[in-house]
């Protein structure tokens, strides 16, 4: 199952959308910090949203450190963009943990240092919030907001 992990990582930095959810399970649950839990044709359509804001501008995904059995696996990747909404860089470091099921993956998770990342996203301010429960509950309603933006567009 390694071989899908590398697919899913080596797409994201193509930027490679529909590579990477025919990595996916039609039942797959993903998690992160930023989303919080998103399931089956919404986790996918995150990374539609992802990759298609990150077009035409400087993005670079580095993945390393994989494992895998046929049952899970995980790997290290290292995210590095400009945030567009304060146009500052970003450097991620992201652990992901992976479960397959029937050659795909059914479950992701994503975790990484949201305190840190939103200091280099938003600056000062996050110093004092970036931490907390209420930073997290906010920042995962405005990006389900602009999920739900996106897949209203999509449906068009």
């Amino acid at each position: 199952m390694k071989d899908v992990i590398d697919k899913f990582c080596g797409a994201f930095a193509e930027l490679d959308a529909e590579a990477m959810v025919e990595c996916y399970h039609e039942d797959v649950v993903f998690e992160d910090p930023a989303f919080g839990t998103l399931s089956g044709e919404r986790a996918k359509n995150m990374w539609r949203m992802l990759c298609e804001s990150q077009k035409d501008k400087k993005f670079i995904v580095i993945h390393s450190d994989v494992e895998a059995n046929t049952n899970s696996g995980s790997a290290r990747w290292e995210a590095l963009y400009v945030f567009s909404r304060t146009n500052r860089n970003i450097r991620n470091k992201i652990k992901a943990e992976f479960k397959f099921r029937e050659g795909k993956i059914i479950e992701h998770k994503d975790d990484f240092d949201l305190y840190k990342w939103s200091r280099q996203a938003l600056g000062a301010t996050c110093y004092l919030i970036g931490w907390s429960e209420f930073f997290k509950d906010k920042l995962q309603n405005q990006t389900k907001g602009l999920l739900d933006r996106f897949e209203e567009k999509r449906n068009a």
